[in-house]
Formats: structure tokens, sequence, C-alpha cells
């Protein structure tokens, strides 16, 4: 089994678990930074913990190559049952530049923890002062990240888990690889830290800058019971349009049958409709279904006379819903035009009131009627239950194809056949 290179300036581990016997029943996390790194591991395989005791087998066994960390990630190969390895990326959220200044003006605050971070140890209470700036030094359960190229589903798989569990003695090792999974190697937060040593304030005008704490006489329970609510805040103003979705932390396993391009494009639909129902939708919006959900993103795809549309992603939406190419094309011409109205008259036909078609009768004066559909030639017009009349063509194969918005009688009352209708313009369809 081939070791994966190490990377600049990364701790670096030997093949499986080099600094203790493999096979040995021992523990994972000695240090107090590798007993955390564990229970964050823990706590998040806690709704799915049953690889957790096959990860700690594997790591006993030798079966984890080389272990490279990384700012942000471990690397590493795991050897399982197939004569390929599987490949295995541990991913942490690094700090941004913003949060490691301050991470590093904590650090740099407390003179006994610097001292002892110069001379290459990590103090407790280290973890306390960049908890005082809002953010943690160890990453806790959502920030751990593991990946795998093995078919498992579980969230760590038992060759995650077993490389999550050896970097606890990479942390136990060289304590300054936790600086590293948030984005900044051992040198770097060294030569920041000294220079913060260097241009320090002097301690008198420190001491000048520090405040005399204000006393609280508190307030008893029963008077904060009986005070009045505060008014809720303000909502936030909406966005202007909808945010896209982050990257996946961990792509779905292969051969799942579900992809991360799929997934990010439901998660973006998603928002641009939640968009839409926090600005006052209509309850078109809110409860869809399936057919009327799947038009609904055919909609986007068919093009209309402005542009020629997305063949491919339209393709790729009907295989994955089962349906046929040509059929989803009609469902998203008839939501375009006319939403989940339009898409009744493409599949649907009833019998409205005669009187109601007469409208229509004088568009098309030598139209045949049957129920609420008025053919002249190529040319149809289907009544919807809205009232209006949608226009309907014959394509080259002699399929009846939606031909754009729906026509109002409010729009011309003296409209002699539909051609003369839609050449009117489109103030004349709503």
């Amino acid at each position: 089994m081939s070791a994966m290179p190490p990377r600049p300036g990364s701790p670096k581990r030997a093949n499986g678990p080099s600094l203790r016997r493999p096979g040995s029943r021992r523990g994972f996390g000695e240090s107090w930074w590798g007993a955390a790194w564990i229970e964050a591991l823990e706590q998040r395989a806690r709704l799915d913990p049953n690889r957790l005791p096959r990860g700690r087998t594997y790591a006993r066994s030798g079966a984890v190559g080389t272990l490279s960390v990384a700012p942000g990630e471990v690397l590493a190969e795991v050897q399982g049952s197939r004569p390929a390895p599987y490949k295995v990326k541990v991913r942490v959220r690094p700090f941004d530049a913003a949060e490691w200044e301050r991470v590093l003006d904590a650090l740099a605050a407390e003179i006994g923890h610097t001292a002892a971070l110069l001379d290459g140890e990590l103090p407790s209470g280290i973890a306390d002062d960049v908890a005082s700036v809002g953010l943690d030094l160890l990453p806790g359960p959502g920030e751990v990240q593991p990946r795998c190229s093995c078919p498992d589903w579980a969230d760590p798989c038992k060759h995650a888990a077993a490389v999550c569990y050896l970097v606890a003695d990479v942390l136990d090792t060289d304590p300054f690889a936790v600086f590293l999974l948030r984005g900044r190697a051992r040198e770097e937060v060294l030569a920041a830290l000294r220079a913060r040593r260097v241009g320090a304030p002097s301690p008198q005008v420190r001491e000048d800058l520090v405040l005399e704490p204000i006393a609280d006489a508190g307030v008893l329970a029963r008077e904060a019971w009986r005070r009045a609510l505060s008014p809720l805040p303000p909502l936030p103003p909406l966005p202007r349009r909808a945010l896209r979705p982050t990257v996946l932390a961990a792509d779905p396993p292969p051969g799942s049958g579900v992809d991360a391009a799929g997934l990010l494009m439901l998660a973006a639909d998603a928002a641009e409709r939640a968009l839409l129902i926090a600005r006052g939708a209509s309850d078109e919006a809110r409860s869809l279904s399936v057919e009327h959900d799947l038009a609904r993103r055919a909609a986007r795809l068919v093009g209309s006379g402005d542009g020629p549309g997305d063949a491919a992603s339209l393709e790729d939406l009907a295989r994955r819903a089962g349906v046929a190419v040509r059929e989803l094309a009609l469902w998203g011409r008839a939501w375009r035009d006319g939403g989940a109205e339009g898409l009744a008259t493409l599949t649907e036909s009833w019998d409205p009131d005669r009187l109601a078609l007469a409208w229509g009768r004088e568009i098309l004066p030598h139209a045949v009627v049957r129920r609420n559909r008025l053919t002249q030639g190529e040319q149809q017009l289907r009544y919807g239950r809205d009232g209006r009349f949608y226009p309907y063509r014959k394509d080259r194969s002699g399929r009846w194809t939606p031909d754009g918005p729906p026509l109002s009688r409010e729009a011309d009352e003296a409209v002699g056949a539909l051609d003369e209708f839609a050449a009117e313009g489109g103030d004349k369809r709503r």
C-alpha cells in the first residue's frame, strides 16, 4: 500500500499507529487536546455510532497509511476489504484572516500562555483564551467533516473513524497541529506572537487602560418575572435575491445514485421558493404536487422566444423524474405560460358552460367545440377554470403545444382571429 506524500509544513505520521504497538488495545487522545478531538468525533457519530468500534480496530491494526495534516484537512489512505485502499479526507473549518487576528490578540494578552507557546507547550487555558473572542480552538462535532471513497453512507464510516482516532495521536505528539487544522502552521503562529510581544504596550500603559468593575446589585427573580415582555425586534429586510447554497461538506458516497450537483440544485431551488413565500407569494409556491413541481422546474429550461433553453438540463431532469423529455417539455411550456392552471389545460378536459365559450367562438369563428377546447385548423383555444383562454398550436408531429400566455376578454372585445390577437401586442395577454 503506497503512502500519501506529506504536504510541506504539515505534521507527518508514519504508516499506521507507529507511536504504539499495532494491535494493542490502547486508547486514543491522552492529552487534553487529543481527548477533545475524540469527543468531537464521538459526539458527531451519536446518531450512527456502530462504525466507531470498527474504526478503533482499523486504527490499532495498522490499516491506516500515512496521515498528512494540512491547513483545514487531514488526508490518509485506509486499507479495507478491497485491494485498493480507500481515500479519506477529514475537513475542519479553518479560521479566516479576521478570526486569526482575534485569536492571536487573545493569546498575546495572556503573557504566561504566550511564553508557554513560545516554549513549544500548549497550556490547557489556551482554549479559554480563544473562546473569549467567540471562537473554538478545538473543532466541535459539526466542524469535523469526514469523507471517504468507500460506498458506506455512515457518517463517519469505519475508515474515516480510524483516521479520526489517529488524528488524536498526531495531536498528542504535536499539539501545534491544532493550529494547523485551523489554518496556520506552528511557525506562523509563533512569529505572530513574537511580533505582538515586541510591539506590546508597557505594563503601566496597560494598567491605565483597565477600567474599574461596576457593581451590579442584580434583580430579584420575582421582579424579573413580573416585568412585561419587551416587543420583538423588527424582522430584518428580505434579500433582493435568494442566496446560493454553500458547498457540501461531504459528497454522497459513490454508487449511491445521488450527486452533489443535484443536491445543490435542489437547495438553490428551495431557497428561491422560500424567498417567494417570505414575500407573500400565492399558495401555489407553498404547496406543489410532484407534477406541478416538475413543470415549474422545467419551465426554466424550455426557453422562450428570447432564448433557446437548456436542453441538457431538461433531459437530465426528465431522466431523474422518470418522465419522457418531450412530455416534460410540454409541461414546462404550459407552466411557463399559465402556471398551475396552464398545466391543467394541457392535461385535463372538462365541460364548461357553453356561454363561457362565446368569446372564444369570436376569436375562432369556425372552430369545432369539444368540451373546453375550440379547434380551428392548426389553432386551438382551451378554456381554463380561471375564465381565460389558453392558445395552443399543432407542432410538426401533430401534437398540440402551448402557444403563449392566456388571452383575456378584457384585453380586446373585437378580435377576429387568434393570430391577429397575438399580433396586437403583449398588452392583450396576461
